[in-house]
């Protein structure tokens, strides 16, 4: 055994070592992405610890307070020793997946290590968070730093010190560290140079196979989208069809992932015409497309596609996270044009107001912004999808990115086969135009919540957007948090109907009536505050998606015959799920 372990340690050492320097070399050949600081903390660092620095009788009762904590726990452990039973001095937060192995528990050592580590980084992320007298936006982002550094150096993170990955190593005889080492090279190639860390089985899905099945054609395209109509499931339907803008960040499989969790196999059952957008996976060609071109080419085209493909002179459309704020922007241009063809608006997770946005406002100051322009002008002018993935990953890192390597690389497992992991690696590229805009206009200057931001020489005004408007939030949502989502529903000058889900951005969203699972809050009034609105809001277990379909159904005009996606005015170009979804980043 002792032969054994010593051999695939061995081969493990070797393996690793050879892919860091490949990986190395690799990037030796990129010297503009050895950024010593990425997210640009350091003079916010500087600003928070010179504030700090000038409060040395804060700082002395801060390490006292530290000093009594860790005392408790060498009291504590002393105890525990001598065979008393104690309850811990720090417990991890519920939800804390990284100590669910029963050994930091069960072994004297592993439980020291565990609570030492907890109340560590809970005092240092304290320390920050009560930092009084500087700049919000700076100290929000040393607070996002400190936390992913201290996420970084949990304890579960590292060989020596995690019990289940130690025990794996003794039980396989050093085999585990192997595989964990051939999963770690193999990352590094798949990166090209960089970690991508493998999250899911991605052999296991298919495009049009076992994900994104719902039947339909594709009826109409155009350089930035494809639309898709699906069957209908109903011997008759509403008369004003439905279209969805899904976020050109991903693909728009999100919404047709299993049968079972389908909005759109669902939305079709309700007796909905649904049409969605399939935005393009964008090359180099295409690197001076602008959001005005998604407004034309996308918004204004495909509901023109739609009306002329359903014969009607209205469509109901929705948008989700940055395809609601599309939307929105659009909605701002027909008012001012008088276009009424948008009898509804319904928007899942999507911003207008950015001024309380969640944490991606941290990666949007003018240093790293810049830093994004060189790597897209690098890259011939986008942003890969690895660059989204590793930004949107970030913001969860312990469930997004440690989860992963401890699992991979410690542990030397395959991740297990999960479509929503699968649609989350499945990124999509960014045009430097179109991106750039977006960031600077919404999330840097909040142009469009100001009444500023001008689309195809309009000046668009949220408050003269009479069309109904169903807005949808999740309480959990750390992309597009609940209160931001709220302060953007109150800029629309029409009927607003505001509704929080239980969950996350994505899970608060797509969460199907048969999962009877999270619940969703109403409120009739929209008060100047969400903490107001919720005082007044109703709880309902379950699905938001009966709430909303039932206000959909009041938009949606009488009945008509179903729809053939193959007998309207448009000649099919080919099957759902098409080909722009195919194309990989």
């Amino acid at each position: 055994m002792l032969e054994k372990l010593s051999a695939n340690l061995a081969r493990a050492a070797l393996t690793a070592q050879g892919a860091i320097a490949e990986a190395a070399l690799r990037q030796a050949e990129r010297p503009a992405a050895l950024q010593p600081d990425p997210f640009h903390v350091a003079p916010a660092l500087t600003d928070v610890m010179g504030r700090l620095a000038s409060q040395p009788d804060r700082m002395v009762r801060a390490q006292a307070d530290l000093f009594q904590q860790y005392l408790e726990l060498w009291q504590s452990a002393a105890r525990r020793a001598g065979g008393e039973a104690v309850e811990p001095v720090v417990r991890p937060d519920k939800g804390d997946k990284r100590f669910n192995d029963p050994d930091w528990a069960e072994n004297p050592v592993f439980d020291v290590i565990k609570q030492s580590y907890l109340l560590t980084s809970n005092w240092l992320n304290s320390l920050v968070s009560q930092v009084q007298d500087v700049d919000p936006i700076a100290k929000r982002r040393v607070e996002f730093f400190m936390k992913m550094l201290t996420d970084a150096f949990s304890p579960s993170n590292f060989l020596v010190s995690n019990p289940a990955a130690l025990r794996e190593a003794m039980q396989t005889q050093g085999a585990s560290l192997l595989k964990g080492m051939e999963n770690f090279a193999d990352d590094l190639t798949r990166g090209g140079g960089q970690l991508a860390i493998s999250q899911t089985d991605y052999q296991m899905f298919k495009i049009g196979e076992n994900v994104a099945t719902a039947p339909g054609k594709v009826v109409f395209q155009n350089e930035v989208l494809q639309l898709l109509q699906f069957n209908p499931t109903t011997e008759q339907v509403h008369e004003i069809p439905l279209l969805i803008f899904p976020p050109w960040i991903n693909k728009f499989y999100i919404l047709d992932l299993r049968p079972e969790n389908s909005m759109i196999r669902w939305l079709a059952d309700q007796g909905f015409t649904v049409f969605v957008a399939s935005w393009v996976n964008p090359d180099v060609e295409m690197a001076a497309k602008t959001f005005e071109d998604y407004m034309l080419e996308g918004i204004y085209a495909a509901t023109d596609a739609v009306m002329a493909q359903a014969g009607v002179d209205r469509v109901n459309t929705v948008g989700y996270c940055i395809g609601g704020t599309l939307l929105s922007s659009t909605l701002a241009h027909m008012a001012a044009k008088n276009d009424k063809r948008i009898a509804s608006a319904t928007f899942f997770a999507a911003q207008q107001d950015f001024a309380e946005a969640g944490d991606l406002l941290l990666f949007t100051n003018d240093d790293w912004l810049s830093d994004l322009e060189k790597q897209m002008d690098a890259a011939g002018g986008v942003l890969s999808g690895q660059a989204m993935a590793e930004t949107f990953n970030s913001l969860r890192a312990n469930d997004l990115i440690w989860s992963f390597f401890v699992n991979n690389y410690l542990m030397g497992k395959e991740p297990k086969p999960f479509d929503l992991l699968f649609w989350n690696s499945d990124q999509t590229r960014m045009p430097k135009a179109l991106h750039m805009f977006y960031l600077r206009k919404f999330y840097g200057e909040n142009a469009l919540s100001k009444g500023e931001l001008v689309l195809d020489n309009v000046k668009l005004d949220l408050g003269a957007v009479k069309t109904p408007v169903y807005v949808q939030s999740s309480k959990e949502d750390h992309i597009a948090p609940a209160r931001s989502v709220y302060r953007g529903a109150r800029l629309f000058g029409g009927p607003v109907t505001f509704t929080l889900a239980g969950s996350g951005h994505i899970a608060g969203v797509i969460n199907a009536p048969v999962a009877n699972k999270y619940q969703h809050w109403t409120n009739t009034d929209l008060p100047a505050s969400v903490e107001q609105w919720m005082e007044g809001a109703s709880e309902t277990a379950g699905s938001w998606w009966p709430h909303w379909a039932t206000w959909l159904r009041e938009k949606s005009g009488g009945l008509v015959p179903a729809r053939d996606p193959a007998n309207g005015k448009f000649k099919p170009i080919e099957d759902a799920p098409g080909s722009y979804v195919k194309v990989k980043s």
